[in-house]
């Protein structure tokens, strides 16, 4: 098996190998071309992500600066994703996001990982696993999500955490290690913020 072959295995593989390392930087070269794109630039910005992603659907956005180990060539987008500024995905394997769901600014989302064995650091080796992301999430600001992790439909995760084990869907989650503080719920039918109440009459 080469070493691009185990990148999608889970297996220990080294990501300096040649092959490896030419198919990258051609991703690159685009992701540089995209980050370099003025702001009325929008289909130009739009038919950039359709050559970079392994799958992209409509409606979304990314705001530059976006950096990804593999310019999104891993990455499966659903719908209406919208990214905020600085959206790190370490895409050595696969990430899935499902539709409508929203990243704040200087989210990562991290497939690669390191043998905690330095012999096998020093050699440079790394594992990946992928991420899953499901629809109508909203992953708030400084949001950071590891290898293997996966997020269920309509979980909010509170801004700076660090996301180490899977979470279920309908909840909103929060610290370091992340956890499920509480699901979803009534009240939240009824406000949005605080003591803000939802007027529904102006919802469109």
């Amino acid at each position: 098996m080469s070493e691009k072959d185990k990148m999608h295995t889970g297996e220990l593989y080294l990501p300096g190998d040649e092959a490896i390392m030419a198919e990258q930087e051609l991703c690159l070269e685009k992701l540089y071309d995209y980050n370099h794109t003025r702001p009325g630039e929008h289909e130009k910005r739009a038919q950039l992500l359709t050559e970079l992603f392994a799958e992209i659907g409509t409606g979304c956005y990314i705001e530059p600066p976006f950096h990804a180990n593999w310019g999104g060539r891993h990455c499966h987008f659903g719908n209406d994703i919208y990214a905020n500024f600085n959206l790190t995905l370490v895409d050595d394997t696969h990430i899935y996001v499902g539709d409508s769901t929203l990243f704040g600014p200087n989210v990562t989302v991290a497939t690669a990982g390191h043998p905690l064995l330095p012999e096998l650091r020093i050699k440079q080796y790394q594992y990946n696993f992928p991420v899953h992301i499901g629809k109508g999430c909203w992953l708030g600001a400084g949001v950071v999500v590891v290898p293997g992790v996966t997020i269920g439909d309509n979980t909010v995760i509170g801004a700076g955490s660090v996301v180490t084990k899977d979470i279920p869907s309908g909840v909103i989650a929060y610290g370091n290690p992340c956890r499920v503080i509480r699901e979803i719920n009534e009240h939240d039918r009824e406000y949005y913020f605080k003591d803000r109440k939802i007027n529904y009459d102006d919802i469109i």
